[in-house]
């Protein structure tokens, strides 16, 4: 049997990129690739390489390190966490801000739809590479991912209308106390 950890450089990569999207960039993902590599090096001779590809072994053995991580990271996502984030320079804050706010639209989606952005943005998989990991079909995906990316598009086009809607109201309210 071929070995599916005898390159493991891209495959760390590849895992790291799919953990850090999920938990964002840092000291967790770092733990969770850890955990799972550590794992996959424990239990390699149950690799079966009909099921998929060692990059799709490997994401399943992270996803189910994941879940102890997820309710310490949901903290990041209020908004002091976004305030304090935006503090430093402008165009710094503006990115920031993106990225918070992106970050918060995925973790409104369904957990479904969260795991496929993950899997497609953050681990560069394949809609055929997801389909193979979650056992569904590869137009399946297709439609999934479509339709969750829909769906974030929506959230993120709510939360910028609410935005807006917040700073009319403060400017109407600071020209109408000045009057």
């Amino acid at each position: 049997m071929r070995d599916p950890l005898a390159n493991p450089q891209p495959l760390i990569r590849q895992l790291y990129a799919y953990v850090a999207y999920v938990l964002g960039d840092g000291p967790d993902a770092e733990d969770v690739t850890s955990e799972a590599f550590e794992r996959a090096l424990r239990y390699r001779s149950s690799y079966d390489p009909g099921k998929g590809a060692p990059i799709a072994w490997l994401i399943g053995i992270a996803r189910r390190c994941i879940a102890p991580h997820l309710a310490a990271r949901r903290e990041l996502s209020t908004p002091a966490a976004i305030d304090e984030a935006a503090a430093p320079g402008a165009e710094f804050a503006d990115r920031t801000v993106t990225e918070v706010a992106v970050r918060q639209a995925v973790q409104a989606l369904g957990e479904r739809d969260q795991e496929l952005v993950a899997l497609r943005f953050g681990s560069d998989l394949t809609c055929r590479q997801i389909g193979e990991l979650l056992g569904l079909r590869t137009n399946a995906v297709e439609v999934a991912l479509h339709r969750a990316l829909a769906r974030l598009e929506r959230i993120l086009a709510d939360d910028e209308n609410a935005v807006r809607d917040r700073a009319q109201g403060r400017y109407s309210r600071l020209t109408t106390d000045s009057d």
